[in-house]
């Protein structure tokens, strides 16, 4: 396996990158992590090579941090080679500790422009879309949401579009051939190195 990874054919990152889950709290209901110690953490990750960031609006503690936050604190204005991924499609409401639900189709919008506020950038380089919160996902195909995914991305409001929280239980995530078909609803293609990587 090489060191790199080609991200949508022109970003080339390193296979291993930052995740920012856990700056803001260690566990699930544990208390908030300081907030401080996540932006020298930040900071270290990024001199010793990371070069992309996997973060999420949804990454925070109720009386403390939010990763987002924090990653826009820390490393603002970004360095030109960094790329930061998120993710949408969990909802998480007030009071809650983690994601308890799916958000709508119409409700994806809203949630990219809140990455795009939180993190102070005009466009988001990779999204993901992960179905259902924490638990499993149902059996909902994602055609509908990924569409719409895939207008924002022809606005320009996102480069390159994901699936993340996957399983062969999902319709169109299971494997490659049912990728495609949920792809080409959103009038999408999968190039043949596309497909390679997937199957490795």
């Amino acid at each position: 396996m090489t060191q790199h990874f080609d991200l949508g054919g022109d970003l080339r990152i390193n296979r291993m990158g930052f995740g920012a889950m856990r700056l803001p709290v260690s566990t699930l209901h544990g208390p908030a992590n300081d907030r401080d110690t996540g932006l020298k953490i930040l900071h270290r990750a990024v001199e010793l090579g990371a070069d992309h960031i996997d973060t999420a609006a949804f990454y925070y503690h109720q009386d403390g941090p939010a990763a987002n936050e924090m990653i826009r604190a820390a490393l603002s204005p970004y360095p030109s080679d960094l790329v930061i991924a998120t993710k949408v499609g969990p909802y998480r409401g007030p009071g809650d500790s983690h994601p308890t639900g799916q958000l709508q189709a119409a409700q994806l919008r809203a949630e990219v422009e809140r990455n795009l506020t939180e993190l102070g950038r005009d466009h988001l380089d990779l999204v993901y879309l992960r179905p259902g919160g924490i638990e499993e996902p149902d059996e909902e195909p994602v055609g509908e949401r990924f569409a719409v995914l895939a207008g924002l991305r022809g606005e320009g409001l996102i480069r390159h579009l994901g699936v993340s929280h996957v399983s062969p239980a999902i319709p169109g995530t299971g494997s490659p051939a049912h990728l495609e078909e949920n792809m080409a609803a959103a009038d999408l293609a999968l190039t043949p190195q596309d497909l390679a990587e997937l199957r490795t």
